[in-house]
């Protein structure tokens, strides 16, 4: 039997765009109360905006690179929901440049959002969870966490590392129940990619359907790692 999403408490992080804006509204429509956050409050107010009509959505703006940021997050869930069951560790960023011509700035700037700030958040919701008795921690990984390209040094590293550290958080951790899954899509109709927006590659939508079908799962059983990628990908 699939799990019911029904009133739970999510937090999605990079929601304002993209995959966590799709994401956000699938469990919107579940009948998950759900917190948003971005780097930019106007950009969050606009989300927030958007998505009121799916259900209830509250949201501030955060770094995820920022340890104080991610705990005003975290406490700013507790003010509105006083409750956590679902963490989306989605915001990125991609910075592409050969490592002669990466500044060490960018560099930073890529592992601690893509990495760091998955492990700021996560480690706040872990002791949501505990309290809780149970919890989810979905991390929006890559295909180019096992396929290096040119110009992907920081980004590789980030996503490389991304799913080393959700494969042991989940071992970590699943005896507490707490399910922890990486989920890493290829090309996807965004603005983070090296290449422009086409017809070809999947949507947002499709890497949201995948994170409910994740979620939805019975307690028994946990997807812990899913590759996604273009049926017919551009030659």
């Amino acid at each position: 039997m699939l799990t019911s999403l029904e009133n739970k408490f999510a937090i999605v992080t990079g929601a304002t765009k993209g995959i966590g804006r799709a994401v956000a509204s699938a469990l919107l429509e579940a009948n998950v109360a759900v917190a948003i956050c971005g780097r930019n409050q106007e950009t969050v107010n606009a989300a927030i905006h958007d998505l009121s009509a799916k259900g209830r959505v509250a949201g501030i703006a955060a770094d995820v690179s920022k340890e104080d940021d991610v705990r005003n997050l975290f406490e700013f869930v507790d003010r509105e929901f006083g409750a956590l069951d679902i963490l989306i560790n989605n915001a990125g960023v991609g910075i592409f440049a050969s490592v002669a011509d990466m500044t060490p700035d960018q560099w930073r700037r890529v592992i601690d959002i893509n990495l760091t700030g998955s492990y700021y958040c996560a480690h706040q919701a872990m002791a949501r969870f505990r309290r809780r008795g149970s919890g989810f921690v979905i991390n929006i990984s890559s295909l180019a966490a096992r396929n290096p390209f040119a110009g992907g040094g920081a980004y590789n590293a980030s996503k490389f590392g991304l799913n080393g550290f959700t494969e042991a958080m989940m071992l970590d951790h699943r005896q507490e129940n707490v399910r922890v899954c990486s989920i890493m899509p290829g090309s996807v109709n965004t603005e983070l990619g090296m290449s422009p927006k086409a017809s070809w590659k999947m949507a947002p939508e499709d890497v949201a359907e995948v994170v409910m079908t994740v979620l939805r799962m019975p307690e028994r059983t946990l997807i812990s790692r899913v590759e996604m990628r273009p049926s017919k990908p551009s030659k």
